[in-house]
């Protein structure tokens, strides 16, 4: 008796069009981002600041539910981050801070992918999003910038400092 393996391997077509659904099928976030990144060194300390354009349809929460310090990951935005942040050192502490006037969220990922930090309202008076975090190791962070309610679309600026 054949093996669907077997069959499948009789019949390459069969085999790519089942591999092209299974690709085509699984939740995947790309690598690419929408607008300018951004590299830090320690050395000396720089501060930067990138502009970028909100695009609310895929829930945040699709990346993670929340971060590890129990932060809801809310908002709507690209599936392709908006931001690539590349540190060349280790930081003590990070202050991530987006600037729009509008109701904002934030998700970064990274280094690796199961590091999240999520943020939202500065204060009750300033609905713009923000990160505070420490221990921020070297590599390669991937940031979303959030708007709370799907399908909005408005401008921004993201500061990152220490």
């Amino acid at each position: 008796m054949m093996t669907q393996l077997t069959k499948m391997l009789r019949h390459p077509w069969v085999a790519l069009s089942g591999l092209a659904l299974l690709v085509s099928m699984a939740p995947a976030v790309a690598q690419t981002a929408h607008a300018e990144g951004i590299t830090l060194s320690a050395y000396p300390p720089t501060d930067a600041t990138v502009t970028g354009r909100i695009v609310g349809s895929f829930s945040l929460s699709n990346i993670a539910s929340s971060d590890q310090g129990g932060n809801l990951c809310a908002g709507f935005a690209d599936t392709n981050p908006n931001h690539i942040l590349t540190l060349e050192n280790d930081f003590p502490s990070l202050t991530i801070t987006v600037d729009s006037g509008e109701d904002t969220t934030l998700l970064i990922q990274g280094p690796d992918d199961n590091s999240v930090h999520c943020g939202q309202d500065i204060s009750r008076s300033n609905l713009d999003a923000q990160v505070v975090g420490s221990n921020w190791r070297a590599g390669t962070y991937r940031i979303w910038v959030g708007a709370h309610e799907q399908g909005q679309r408005f401008s921004y600026s993201l500061t990152v400092e220490e």
